[in-house]
């Protein structure tokens, strides 16, 4: 906290804090600069390492874990939102951490990463290569069907699972 009692403040904001206030009692919004390094930047230190991380969120082994069993449940012939996984996976709003742990999966995987589309019902595209292509083949092999613009119905095919 601030000695004037102004806010918190993470690590690296010294420089920025300082611009900032001399841009509002100045009046010259365009001093803001929240890119400049600053030498007043704190270190960490064990009081204040903790602004370092999301301190909501489990250990990263933890967490692809918890991705990992519940991407395993999902049934052939059924499909899950990444956010779905995350909230089965106790990461309520990360969805992106699923996309990430899937992402990272060793070839030869017995994960079932293909059952694993977007909110939209739709496989996510990918920036290289042609995994997508393969993702709905996997799909249709076990039944689920693809309308004429790509999308699952999820209505259809969404796997109601969760509850242990």
């Amino acid at each position: 906290m601030l000695a004037d009692g102004g806010g918190v403040w993470g690590v690296g904001c010294g420089r920025v804090r300082d611009r900032y206030r001399a841009s509002v009692i100045g009046g010259r919004q365009s001093e803001i600069n929240l890119t400049t390094p600053t030498p007043h930047t704190p270190l960490p230190t064990p009081y204040n390492r903790h602004m370092l991380s999301d301190t909501r969120l489990p250990k990263p082994d933890t967490r692809r874990k918890a991705i990992y069993a519940a991407v395993k449940r999902i049934p052939r012939g059924r499909v899950a939102t990444y956010g779905q996984i995350a909230t089965i996976a106790g990461l309520d709003g990360h969805a992106r951490q699923v996309g990430y742990a899937l992402h990272d999966l060793p070839g030869g995987s017995d994960i079932p990463w293909h059952r694993v589309i977007n909110a939209r019902g739709e496989i996510s595209p990918r920036s290289a290569g042609d995994s997508h292509e393969l993702q709905r083949m996997l799909l249709e092999a076990e039944g689920v069907e693809f309308d004429l613009a790509g999308r699952v119905a999820l209505n259809r095919y969404r796997w109601s699972g969760g509850k242990r």
